[in-house]
């Protein structure tokens, strides 16, 4: 039995998908539907995963979008993690 090509590219497409749900859940303020979406992932790994794809999307977007190189990108973002690494949570 050969295994579906697809299938590893499909789950990883739906952990993303997953993992925008939280921020998106997060960011307006809907934390038990954040929280019931971090659950839904079968492990540490799987979650990890889904954010570092999502991660890494969206940096290609932003630097698309700017006309920015990747690099360029992780260090505006670097940058403003560090600034707002004392200031309280703002949603």
């Amino acid at each position: 039995m050969t295994a579906d090509p697809g299938a590893a590219i499909r789950a990883a497409t739906d952990a993303a998908q997953r993992a925008a749900g939280v921020i998106a859940a997060r960011r307006r303020g809907d934390d038990a539907g954040a929280e019931a979406l971090l659950e839904s992932f079968p492990d540490e790994g799987a979650k990890a995963g889904a954010f570092f794809v999502l991660a890494d999307l969206a940096i290609a977007l932003l630097a698309s979008a700017s006309n920015q190189s990747t690099d360029e990108v992780v260090q505006d973002l670097t940058i403003l993690l560090a600034a707002n690494a004392t200031v309280p949570d703002q949603r």
